[in-house]
């Protein structure tokens, strides 16, 4: 019981730490706007520049709503891999999705001047980005849906989401040779990642995969802390492995798919904070694991978005580049300190 109520008030913590980062975040930027005029518009009362209404409502929250859903859904991802591949270093993109988008991203920049006209105009627009997105990262989870139902061997699956990274990353590798150099700085932008970009309508659309993703993630966790205990184990208990699997393939595509197509390829945010919710809270329960990932995630995720922003600067720093300067040192101190695992 006393165990609990520790369990209870670190979730509590951690809520109360992502409501005072999300009013932070939405507060900070190139213009700094008082916490006072943040709850007038929330409220459509009045507000001591107008225009502070239209960078909140229109920009920044869009922009906290979309770090939110980023951070926590890679989380999870990183979560589900981890514990289905019973790898501590494995991630949200270790099937190889995040090579597919980039692929389908590529084909379409890169491959516009090629055809030319117009189409170059069409390949550049944020829609035909996120639609090439979500195609290649299609693509190669039919792939690895294909080889999971002739594979028994759960690490074979690992390894061939790498080989299908590598194949999809040979190949971005060849079209960038090839490549003008102002297609390939689009496509290097793209691959920076960004949070900002997005309206109410594609944050909306992206929250409809992430409750998809999760709802699935929720509905393995009995599954998956049988799965702890290694595949043997979870058969004995009735387990249907094959079907589990398949279903953390498709709650893992949905969520680290749509993100990545919305928001750009994203690192390390999905590697670390699994563990760092393990160093907080020290327990294999999914059941309690899950709601402490969603909101560490979103914690972290917020916080990368905040130094990368540089607040008071005109100037904002690829977020990709701030999750991996703050995911890598992470993940060295967790190696070091720890020498296996809580798996």
């Amino acid at each position: 019981m006393q165990q609990a109520g520790k369990h209870v008030s670190i979730l509590a913590i951690l809520s109360l730490m992502l409501i005072a980062l999300t009013l932070l975040n939405i507060s900070l930027g190139s213009v700094n706007i008082p916490f006072n005029d943040i709850f007038s518009s929330f409220m459509n009362a009045e507000v001591s520049k107008e225009t502070y209404r239209y960078i909140i409502l229109d920009y920044r929250l869009p922009k906290a709503f979309t770090a939110i859903i980023a951070g926590s859904g890679l989380a999870i991802s990183g979560l589900l891999m981890q514990t289905m591949f019973r790898n501590p270093l494995a991630g949200p993109y270790v099937l190889g999705l995040s090579s597919g988008a980039s692929l389908g991203v590529a084909i379409v920049i890169m491959g516009a001047t090629l055809i030319g006209g117009s189409f170059v105009a069409l390949a550049l627009s944020k829609w035909t980005l996120v639609i090439a997105s979500s195609l290649g990262s299609l693509m190669v989870l039919f792939a690895v849906v294909l080889a999971s139902v002739r594979l028994r061997d759960t690490m074979a699956i690992l390894i061939v989401g790498l080989m299908f990274a590598s194949l999809t990353g040979a190949v971005v590798s060849i079209l960038s040779y090839f490549s003008p150099a102002a297609q390939l700085q689009q496509y290097i932008f793209w691959s920076f990642g960004s949070l900002g970009d997005l309206s109410w309508e594609e944050v909306g659309i992206l929250t409809i995969f992430w409750f998809l993703g999760i709802s699935l993630a929720i509905f393995c966790i009995k599954n998956l802390n049988s799965l702890l205990l290694g595949e043997a184990y979870a058969r004995s208990l009735g387990v249907n492995i094959r079907r589990n699997r398949m279903l953390i393939i498709l709650a893992t595509s949905l969520l680290a798919g749509s993100i990545t197509a919305f928001c750009g390829p994203i690192a390390f945010i999905g590697l670390a904070v699994p563990h760092l919710i393990r160093q907080v809270l020290p327990v294999n329960n999914h059941l309690i694991l899950m709601p402490a990932v969603i909101l560490g995630g979103a914690i972290l995720m917020l916080i990368c978005d905040i130094v990368s922003q540089l607040p008071g600067m005109e100037f904002t720093l690829p977020i990709n580049a701030i999750t991996s300067i703050i995911g890598a040192p992470v993940v060295i101190w967790l190696l070091i300190r720890k020498q296996k695992f809580l798996f």
